[in-house]
């Protein structure tokens, strides 16, 4: 877990709440919200995030449990979200597709569970929420938790190169910042190395705005 000296705990303590505030806020909608980009840009790539993937799996940021269907079959899965109004809605969705999965109230950045304790890590979307300075202790936590050799999937948001693209997600930016905390532009991949990980590999999945980098450990 994070050592942090009694001003930087008070800040994530700070950072937490109120990232969970949005998130409880926003819950029962975030379905609905989502269910235009679900449909079109979400469901082709969350089949493609799992592949290759097996073991003890953790989801960080599991939010409503919309990965839930593509989980590989032969890997026990454990599920984290800092916002129990999401979880809430994650269990709802776990009865109701009869997924195995064990769903924890924690925040990514100060995790409970022991150093290697995963084969494989994804996170969907989790790192366009996390503020810039929160991006190296996320993936420091996450380092941890896998195990040598293991596998991290982040998927994430990347501004477009093309004029009318990028347009069109900076007059979306606004309401994106305030509906979720989130960014498009985090470019977590700048934050790997000093987080002790290594990029394997960057592809975009969804035309050059939603990318999945493989990391993996770079002493592994």
């Amino acid at each position: 877990m994070l050592n942090c000296s009694g001003v930087e705990l008070c800040r994530l303590q700070e950072v937490f709440i109120s990232k969970q505030k949005t998130y409880d806020r926003i819950a029962r909608l975030y379905d609905i919200l989502d269910l235009p980009f679900e449909r079109v840009r979400y469901l082709p790539v969350r089949r493609l995030l799992f592949a290759g993937l097996k073991g003890d799996l953790l989801d960080a940021g599991v939010g409503t449990g919309r990965n839930f269907p593509h989980y590989p079959k032969d890997a026990k899965v454990t599920g984290i979200d800092l916002s129990p109004a999401m979880l809430k809605r994650a269990r709802w969705r776990k009865d109701k597709l009869g997924i195995a999965i064990d769903l924890k109230e924690m925040d990514v950045m100060a995790m409970t569970f022991a150093a290697d304790s995963f084969d494989a890590i994804v996170s969907t979307f989790l790192f366009c929420v996390l503020d810039n300075e929160h991006q190296t202790p996320a993936l420091i936590e996450l380092r941890r938790v896998c195990r040598p050799g293991g596998t991290i999937h982040i998927l994430e948001y990347e501004i477009s190169k093309k004029p009318l693209h990028r347009f069109i997600m900076k007059l979306w930016a606004p309401w994106v910042r305030f509906a979720y905390g989130a960014e498009f532009d985090r470019n977590t991949e700048q934050y790997l190395a000093a987080a002790g990980l290594e990029l394997v590999e960057k592809e975009f999945l969804y035309k050059d705005i939603i990318k999945l980098l493989t990391v993996r450990s770079s002493a592994g």
